[in-house]
């Protein structure tokens, strides 16, 4: 099981995915339009499209070890990511738990480092192995998918509440102090990779909610390079706002946003907070995702 270490090129996901499995993306047929609804396609659209090349883009460096690509970004973060396992049995996902470690230990930048189960996944004995080797298990959330055009709705919002793009450093800064307050965790700050990745042009918007001068919501819109997904992310709302429309809202413009970038399914990780709100939109639950974190 050999490892190599590079930055990881842009791929067009996307379309190899369909070049091997047939095209899911909502389709039009003789002017009519067929609906993405069978969570079984969408499921597998998911595991082709939206595993470890596009999880890792934006990475300052990947690296290969077997089905696993350990990816080292901005700020002290590292992600370990794969398609699948490739079968291992409990003491192949040990070495590989160990492996990863000693990868991100090694690295003295690395603070952080995420471990992104997925409860479809055939994974014999890895939260074992993951809780034996430090990574502490976080909260479990849903995988949501569906069409964008379901979610690019009008959304009432309360009259001193707009809504709008950033991008400059402190506008930047202001919303993410503002996610963590609203997630309750100050080590939640990603502003200065979020500035990075802003640099490179590679798609990433953010999006706030303000009233009064004062941001009270945000959330990304992160189209997936040649792919038909763009994920949605961050969705942060201080709880005095909560319950107005203003999530549902800041969701309606990143999925119009993602359908001018000709993105036709977003994909998001919700929590139960915002998990019943995408089902009102249309997207669906097609499994989940459980994040373990190891810190130095």
């Amino acid at each position: 099981m050999g490892i190599s270490a590079h930055v990881w090129p842009s791929r067009s996901i996307g379309r190899r995915w369909k070049a091997r499995n047939g095209l899911l993306q909502t389709q039009r047929r003789h002017g009519t339009v067929t609906p993405v609804t069978d969570p079984a396609r969408l499921l597998a659209a998911y595991d082709g499209q939206l595993r470890t090349d596009a999880e890792t883009a934006g990475a300052v460096s990947v690296t290969r070890d077997g089905p696993l690509l350990l990816a080292a970004f901005t700020g002290g973060r590292g992600l370990i990511s794969y398609r699948n396992l490739g079968g291992a049995d409990e003491h192949a996902i040990r070495t590989l738990v160990r492996r990863a470690l000693d990868h991100f230990r090694a690295d003295p930048t690395i603070s952080h480092v995420e471990w992104k189960t997925r409860g479809h996944d055939h994974a014999p004995g890895l939260h074992e192995a993951l809780v034996d080797g430090g990574f502490t298990r976080g909260e479990p959330e849903s995988i949501m998918l569906g069409e964008a055009v379901a979610l690019a709705v009008d959304v009432p919002l309360p009259e001193e509440v707009t809504l709008r793009r950033v991008a400059d450093e402190k506008d930047v800064r202001a919303m993410c102090a503002m996610s963590a307050d609203a997630f309750g965790d100050p080590a939640s700050d990603r502003a200065d990779e979020l500035l990075a990745r802003l640099s490179r042009h590679d798609g990433l918007e953010l999006w706030v909610a303000e009233a009064h001068g004062q941001m009270i919501s945000a959330g990304r819109l992160e189209p997936v390079d040649g792919s038909d997904f763009a994920g949605i992310w961050g969705g942060a709302t201080l709880r005095q706002w909560r319950g107005r429309g203003i999530y549902r809202a800041l969701t309606a413009a990143r999925a119009r946003s993602a359908l001018r970038m000709g993105k036709t399914l977003i994909h998001s990780d919700s929590t139960e907070y915002s998990r019943p709100i995408l089902e009102r939109s249309g997207l669906i639950k097609v499994s989940t995702t459980t994040p373990y974190d190891w810190l130095r």
